[in-house]
């Protein structure tokens, strides 16, 4: 298959994962039904014209149409060192949820409490960690976990003498993540 009748198919997919019809998303991105049909067909040449409306209407970016559905799933961004931290992304800048393994050095920050859109889930994977939410304060051990809205003023810090280790998982439009089909317990 060449790349316009892949992106004709990404296209068509990602219209039809928000169960709109052809007309619908048509009407949308005010191009013709016809227009949308020969894109998605591969049988009409795509330009920015045509996709800037239709990514728009579809909540996607024109990038995601282009990449090529084998595309290397490892993700290659290095960690950065910030206020003391060591922050390595997990996820793609252009994801809707982020994901971060922190360390945090064993030093109490002078730094305010911080708000902001969004929800996180953090876990801890080394050390404690203190997260101060608001007025009230919870010390989190090796294995626990917590999920709060980030618009409650909020910081973070190792607590005692180690470093604490942590994936943190973040979504910015503020919706909490939810866990698809039933939920399992390891044992």
């Amino acid at each position: 298959m060449d790349e316009l009748a892949h992106l004709g198919a990404r296209l068509r997919a990602a219209r039809q994962e928000r169960g709109w019809t052809l007309d619908e998303l048509a009407g949308r991105a005010s191009l013709s039904p016809s227009t949308l049909s020969r894109l998605e067909s591969g049988k009409r040449q795509a330009s920015l014209e045509l996709l800037l409306p239709l990514t728009r209407q579809l909540g996607i970016r024109i990038d995601d149409l282009l990449d090529p559905p084998d595309r290397d799933p490892r993700v290659h961004r290095q960690a950065v060192k910030r206020d003391g931290l060591t922050i390595a992304p997990l996820t793609r800048e252009e994801s809707d949820v982020r994901a971060y393994k922190i360390i945090y050095p064993p030093v109490v920050p002078d730094r305010p409490l911080q708000t902001h859109e969004g929800h996180e889930w953090l876990y801890v994977l080394s050390g404690q960690l203190r997260l101060v939410l608001g007025d009230r304060e919870h010390v989190l051990e090796r294995g626990e976990a917590a999920e709060f809205d980030t618009t409650i003023p909020h910081l973070m810090y190792a607590e005692g003498s180690a470093p604490a280790e942590i994936i943190s998982l973040f979504n910015t439009v503020g919706e909490r993540l939810h866990m698809h089909g039933g939920e399992r317990t390891l044992e």
